[in-house]
């Protein structure tokens, strides 16, 4: 990840920052990533939106994954309009990271004020040593 990915970064949340400036908290998740995908057309940001991730087990699909957004390929953006981000949230952005192989995803959260913007980034760790 380089300077191309955190100018990509930057545009996107600029994107949703706008939208939550123009409706502010309130509505449902829905109402806010119909307004980020105009937003993000307006400004030419690549995206695929309800886009389906399977998981698979030894060559056999085990699960899917419906990702709210997926910008140019490599940025995970899950949106909520939640009370507070737990780590239920964030657990959910991680596992659409090891589904789709990418490495940084973005959770916002539009019932926050300013807008919650919480960076979710995949680490490869040593496995920790449990009987």
């Amino acid at each position: 990840m380089g300077r191309e990915f955190d100018d990509l970064s930057s545009r996107v949340i600029a994107a949703a920052i706008e939208v939550h400036r123009a409706l502010g908290p309130g509505f449902l998740e829905g109402v806010y990533e119909q307004a980020l995908r105009i937003e993000l057309r307006k400004r030419g940001i690549p995206f695929e939106s309800q886009k389906e991730i399977r998981v698979s087990y030894e060559g056999q699909i085990v699960g899917r994954h419906v990702l709210d957004l997926l910008i140019d390929g490599q940025l995970v953006m899950e949106l909520k309009a939640v009370e507070m981000i737990d780590r239920a949230h964030r657990a959910q952005v991680k596992s659409y990271l090891k589904a789709t192989g990418c490495k940084v995803g973005l959770l916002l959260n539009f019932a926050e004020m300013p807008l919650g913007i919480h960076r979710v980034v995949l680490r490869f760790e040593e496995p920790e040593d449990r009987l």
